[in-house]
């Protein structure tokens, strides 16, 4: 698969994730594709799981993609995923064979206010 090709199925992914099209957005992975979350220690194995778990999530979720970069097997998206109007950093790295996702990690980082001690070489970024 191109790297156009899997640059265009992230990008349908995450279009479908931030309109909860459950079918859509999995169609990336294969059926025994691997899901893991190591802040949380949790692995989850299969397509179906992975589906089944991210259906269950209570919360109201929002998906902005800042950046995919990779090329080949290899892909990382940078996401601010937004549960019930709280955003969350996130990274996805995503590992493929032969189009689609076998294993997948997935790191979250909350938000915090900067820091004072950098104020004089920082600047916002949105």
């Amino acid at each position: 698969m191109r790297d156009d090709d899997v640059r265009a199925a992230l990008q349908r992914h995450w279009a479908a994730s931030d309109i909860d099209d459950f079918a859509s957005e999995h169609q990336i992975y294969r059926e025994d594709a691997i899901l893991d979350y190591p802040q949380s220690g949790e692995r989850i194995r299969g397509r179906e799981s992975i589906q089944a778990s991210r259906t269950a999530q209570p919360s109201r979720k929002r998906f902005r993609v800042r950046r995919l970069l990779g090329g080949r097997d290899l892909w990382i998206s940078e996401v601010v995923v937004t549960y019930d109007e709280r955003p969350v950093h996130m990274v996805s790295i995503m590992e493929f064979e032969a189009g689609q996702v076998v294993h997948e990690t997935q790191y979250f980082a909350d938000p915090f206010e900067p820091g004072l001690s950098r104020a004089q070489w920082a600047e916002r970024m949105d």
